[in-house]
């Protein structure tokens, strides 16, 4: 679509051991009982996309108080938000030229900590929250319970929110925005097809954190609900891919993300 804009919004950076994003990275053996793990820097972003229709916030990030008790120790300990203070939501939009009153929609690939983050910022209003159906029960009951994934806090979501529930493999939002249900890092895992003018981009999103996800190295098991999901939601976006030539944007790999986004040295 010839009217369709992309704008990139860099979220700040987390650190954690790439064992965590790349299962079996760094692993002992017999031979090598103590092998050296890699502290790594990721990325956390969103999108703004600006459609005749409508302009649309792709998540939200995380608080800006994570680093400061908002998040679990032991969450923080494991994937530490360094500079979330710096990237408040409505001044990282306003950094790209935007406001909280400018977003019309907003979409949430899924709920987890570090993409629920800035839902606070709509609580009250009448902003559409799009999340899949899978996703928003398996997110109150994990945040809520022992059971599922400890990386939703009911806090970000558990708000007078106007959600609106996806149903469904693919959900076209606007022309040219169409939303792709992805389980397997959640059971609610969206990622998207934007068709933009000069190249489509494929929001692969935490379907694959790192390139080496992409190319079928699974991660850890603590970051899959499901690995068997995982693999065929990991075909259909590499299918998509395959028939588009999409440019592929993945969840949290910082060079992909400088890439992708132009902002590269």
């Amino acid at each position: 679509m010839d009217d369709l804009t992309v704008t990139f919004v860099d979220r700040g950076r987390v650190q954690a051991d790439r064992n965590f994003v790349v299962d079996g990275h760094s692993v002992a053996t017999a031979s090598d009982r103590d092998p050296e793990h890699e502290y790594e820097t990721y990325v956390v972003w969103n999108l703004i996309v600006e459609t005749p229709e409508m302009t649309i916030l792709w998540d939200t990030g995380s608080h800006p108080e994570a680093g400061d008790g908002y998040w679990p120790t032991s969450l923080y300990e494991a994937f530490a938000h360094v500079d979330a203070e710096e990237h408040a939501l409505p001044a990282d939009l306003e950094d790209a030229g935007y406001s909280i009153d400018d977003i019309d929609a907003v979409v949430m690939s899924h709920l987890h900590l570090d993409h629920a983050g800035g839902l606070h910022n709509f609580a009250g209003t009448d902003v559409p929250i799009y999340v899949h159906r899978e996703e928003l029960p398996y997110a109150y009951y994990s945040a809520n319970t022992d059971d599922g994934s400890i990386a939703y806090l009911a806090s970000d979501f558990d708000r007078d929110l106007n959600w609106e529930i996806v149903h469904g493999d693919s959900y076209h939002l606007t022309d040219g925005v169409e939303l792709l249900h992805l389980p397997g890092h959640t059971p609610g895992l969206m990622g998207a097809f934007i068709d933009r003018p000069a190249r489509p981009l494929l929001v692969v999103g935490d379907e694959a954190y790192v390139e080496a996800n992409y190319a079928g190295q699974s991660m850890a098991t603590s970051l899959l609900w499901n690995n068997g999901a995982w693999k065929e939601s990991l075909e259909r976006c590499r299918d998509r891919q395959r028939a588009t030539g999409a440019e592929v944007l993945l969840g949290h790999d910082l060079a992909v993300f400088e890439d992708v986004s132009g902002t590269a040295d």
